[in-house]
């Protein structure tokens, strides 16, 4: 596996702005703090107490995912560091567990570290050899079919980032096609990746077949998950999006687009608030689907072309 040269780890900085006291995510100059507590902690450091902490769980049979989580969590908000910090312990952690046989699972886990700190560095190309790697990796271990299907799922994320739309919206139709076949069509994943699938068919204009989707998958989403869940209202404004986007939608798409989200709008309201980002993205959709919908109804004004 190729890829570009891992960044130097910082000697002087700690962590990453993820504590609660913080307003968003991104490098701080020079610590990692919560509500009580501040601290400088050199980059390397953290790396090296990742690896003595694993270790431990190694050798006296002791959990290993909390110890594992080191590579990527904030030791005192327990929240995932971002940026130039995550790229650079995702490095430190392929370096340390490369050496190891393909088949161990440390190996396996840092390859997924890498690739996760890569394209949360925004680092893509890299993200996309390392992913690439990591997917081929699970095939020759004979990796379960859903853990492959993670794998994939962070592949086409990683397509999506680098704008390869064909290629995102094939693998997540296998991603789908994966969860339909291993759980049927009332499992949780099973309904996210059917609304993933559909969001990539709606920016290739291939507006027939998400509808077509969505009509399907919808009422199950609404059977099992309920008319206030996320995923459902998600669905919804997805669906809504389909019908009032294609240039060949009739009036009645047009109005049951409006019909759609207005319905949306008013549980998303209720049951997330005004402020709430779902909330905001369906009101959004839904003056749009309006503003078609006026267009359309509007007669053009006599000897217009």
């Amino acid at each position: 596996m190729e890829t570009a040269s891992p960044p130097r780890l910082p000697t002087t900085t700690a962590a990453a702005r993820c504590c609660p006291s913080t307003s968003r995510p991104g490098p701080l100059p020079a610590t990692a703090s919560n509500r009580t507590t501040t601290a400088i902690i050199p980059l390397p450091c953290m790396a090296e107490q990742a690896k003595i902490l694993f270790a431990e769980a190694e050798e006296n049979n002791l959990e290993r995912q909390p110890r594992w989580n080191r590579w990527h969590t904030c030791t005192l908000c327990e929240q995932n560091h971002h940026g130039v910090v995550r790229c650079a312990l995702g490095w430190a952690c392929w370096k340390t567990y490369v050496g190891r046989p393909e088949m161990d699972n440390a190996r396996c886990f840092a390859i997924n570290v890498l690739g996760d700190g890569l394209f949360v560095a925004n680092h893509c190309e890299d993200a996309l050899t390392v992913r690439e790697a990591e997917l081929s990796m699970e095939r020759r271990r004979g990796a379960s079919e859903e853990h492959i299907l993670a794998v994939q799922g962070n592949l086409a994320a990683t397509y999506q980032k680098l704008r390869r739309f064909e290629e995102t919206s094939q693998m997540l139709r296998d991603v789908y096609s994966g969860h339909l076949r291993l759980h049927g069509e009332e499992n949780i994943q099973t309904i996210s990746n059917a609304n993933n699938y559909a969001v990539s068919l709606n920016g290739l204009q291939r507006f027939e077949e998400a509808k077509a989707l969505l009509r399907k998958m919808i009422p199950v989403a609404r059977r099992v998950l309920g008319e206030s869940n996320t995923i459902t209202l998600r669905m919804r404004k997805v669906y809504a999006a389909a019908l009032y986007l294609d240039t060949g939608a009739t009036l009645d798409d047009l109005r049951e687009a409006v019909e759609t989200l207005e319905e949306a709008e008013r549980i998303a309201r209720r049951v997330l608030g005004g402020t709430h980002p779902l909330t905001s993205s369906i009101d959004e959709a839904l003056r749009n689907a309006r503003k078609v919908l006026r267009a359309r109804e509007t007669p053009s004004p006599p000897g217009s072309a």
